[in-house]
């Protein structure tokens, strides 16, 4: 009786296993888990799609933005948190800025510069300076006070490179005038781009700004990048702004953000939340 060589038959034992782990693996479990998702957690395993009027507008996990073709804001509508995920919301780029406290000086533009696709360079801002920005927006969006701790007038951060007889506003490019004129007894100077300021010592300057009225979800971005919610302090912060713009009385859109609002998980875990999306539909639909 002939009998086929040992390594035949171990090649045939391996293409039977891949072939029943295919099926198993491949066909049968995402057959069963999709099945299962479908008949217990249908809208989640949809992507908890919000539609209006049978069309998609969005998710109620995933943000967006409410803004025109330029960028700004639409003053009818509750804006979200800022984004760090692609250009913003984007889920095939989720992600942080992984940007920390200690990032405070921007890097300036170099005249002329340009990068490998031929663009000027335009720098980049520092973590400080990103949350001054907006900050510096938001306040005057919703006609507050934008100014919050080691942050210019002008909207940068407040930080000094502090050399034996100088100082340099490091975040405050020349001609601008700097947030102070001296520092310790040293005359204060603007930026210059292209010019080395490593060797200073950084000085972030606190200033007098008081508890910031712009809260800190309006100038931070979220971990994933994704957050659809918003905090009950800025959706607040906005209500008067929408209710102008809307016409509507201001009791009533608070009344709407309440009805919007998301308790603590469990009832103990984070804050109340406000789901942007949902309230502004609901702006919308009255």
């Amino acid at each position: 009786m002939n009998r086929m060589p040992s390594w035949i038959r171990q090649h045939l034992a391996a293409l039977r296993a891949l072939l029943v782990l295919t099926v198993v693996t491949g066909i049968i479990y995402p057959l069963a888990a999709t099945g299962l998702a479908q008949a217990v957690f249908n809208d989640h395993a949809n992507g908890s799609i919000v539609k209006r009027d049978g069309q998609t507008v969005g998710s109620s996990l995933i943000g967006q933005s409410f803004t025109d073709a330029d960028g700004n804001p639409v003053r009818a509508y509750f804006q979200s948190r800022p984004s760090a995920a692609g250009d913003g919301y984007d889920p095939t780029s989720t992600s942080a800025s992984n940007l920390g406290p200690e990032d405070v000086i921007d890097t300036l533009p170099v005249p002329g510069a340009k990068d490998e696709k031929g663009n000027l360079d335009e720098g980049k801002q520092s973590l400080l300076t990103q949350v001054c920005a907006r900050s510096k927006a938001a306040g005057e969006l919703e006609g507050v006070s934008g100014i919050r701790p080691f942050c210019t007038p002008d909207g940068v951060g407040a930080v000094l490179k502090v050399f034996p007889h100088r100082a340099v506003a490091v975040n405050q490019v020349c001609p601008a005038t700097p947030f102070i004129a001296e520092y310790q007894g040293l005359k204060v100077e603007c930026a210059k781009p292209g010019e080395d300021y490593a060797a200073g010592r950084t000085v972030p300057v606190r200033g007098n700004a008081g508890a910031p009225a712009v809260p800190a979800d309006a100038v931070t971005a979220s971990g994933s990048g994704l957050d659809p919610h918003i905090s009950l302090a800025y959706a607040e912060l906005q209500a008067p702004r929408v209710a102008k713009e809307r016409g509507l009385a201001l009791d009533q859109v608070k009344a709407l953000i309440e009805e919007h609002t998301t308790g603590r998980a469990l009832g103990f875990m984070g804050e109340p939340a406000v789901t942007v999306l949902e309230l502004n539909l609901a702006l919308d639909g009255r």
